[in-house]
């Protein structure tokens, strides 16, 4: 019995630790958007401080917030419904009409993924320049869907599985036809496995920097290149960078806090049956 107390008091106590070392830079970010900058850069750290706004009016009246958000939120939303358009017929293919070449297929597109995304840059970079699309939201959203379909596809791919044969079969023999069969039985079954797949990969469309900062400046730029604003040759602006920064993830944590549970559910598909 005093085995069993000790063991759920380390269990807790560890999970106490991992929770604060996950939580820990987010707020030091909060703290550090409401310092001024010598309060900011101060050692030892100040933890009791008065707090300012001025940082965040700073990042308002140096440049247009709600440009970067809305561009953010267009690229995001834009990527998020093309994957789905595009992923939900790939995976119902490969759920429903297997081939020998069907798994092959889906380890290619899954290996894609492990591919770093500077191998890539100079031919997409090149190809955006020739098609007048840099520094253009096409550009991003089309890059973004590209980025994202992958791991749609698969989650999709999962979520399907989980669907009963003997249902489309029921269908077929009413004589469904395949689009039919896909329409009225395979989507309203996988509403759940839809959800979480949009879900992830607007969150993963959000906080995407890497090709934002490449295809991307003051016009279609994103919120990342909004906070890659406040790095410049003279130093780090920490306070003004935690404010850009806050503002930035603030909209998808919300968002992300309020849909935690399909967010789980989709990146757990398939792995209890």
């Amino acid at each position: 019995m005093q085995s069993t107390f000790l063991f759920t008091s380390l269990r807790a106590a560890g999970a106490w630790v991992v929770t604060l070392l996950l939580f820990f830079p987010l707020g030091w970010l909060v703290l550090t958007a409401f310092k001024t900058e010598l309060q900011a850069i101060a050692v030892p750290p100040l933890f009791v401080f008065e707090p300012t706004l001025a940082n965040f009016e700073e990042v308002q009246r140096r440049s247009d917030y709600v440009l970067f958000a809305r561009n953010s939120l267009i690229t995001s939303l834009g990527s998020t419904i093309i994957g789905l358009l595009i992923a939900a017929p790939a995976a119902y293919s490969m759920a429903f009409f297997r081939t020998k070449r069907t798994r092959d297929i889906l380890m290619w597109m899954l290996s894609t993924k492990m591919m770093p995304a500077v191998g890539a840059l100079v031919p997409i970079y090149v190809i955006a320049q020739t098609a007048g699309l840099l520094d253009s939201l096409t550009a991003l959203t089309i890059v973004f869907t590209l980025s994202n379909l992958p791991i749609m596809v698969w989650m999709l791919y999962s979520s399907y599985k989980e669907i009963p044969h003997e249902i489309l079969e029921a269908a077929r023999m009413d004589g469904a036809n395949l689009w039919t069969e896909f329409r009225h039985v395979v989507l309203p079954l996988s509403v759940g496995g839809l959800a979480s797949t949009g879900l992830l990969c607007l969150v993963l469309s959000w906080n995407e920097a890497f090709w934002a900062l490449n295809l991307s400046s003051a016009k279609a730029g994103t919120l990342a290149v909004l906070i890659a604003s406040y790095s410049s040759p003279e130093g780090l602006f920490w306070a003004k960078l935690s404010a850009a920064s806050l503002m930035a993830i603030a909209p998808i944590v919300v968002f992300g806090w309020f849909c935690q549970k399909q967010l789980v559910q989709g990146m757990t598909f398939g792995a209890v049956k």
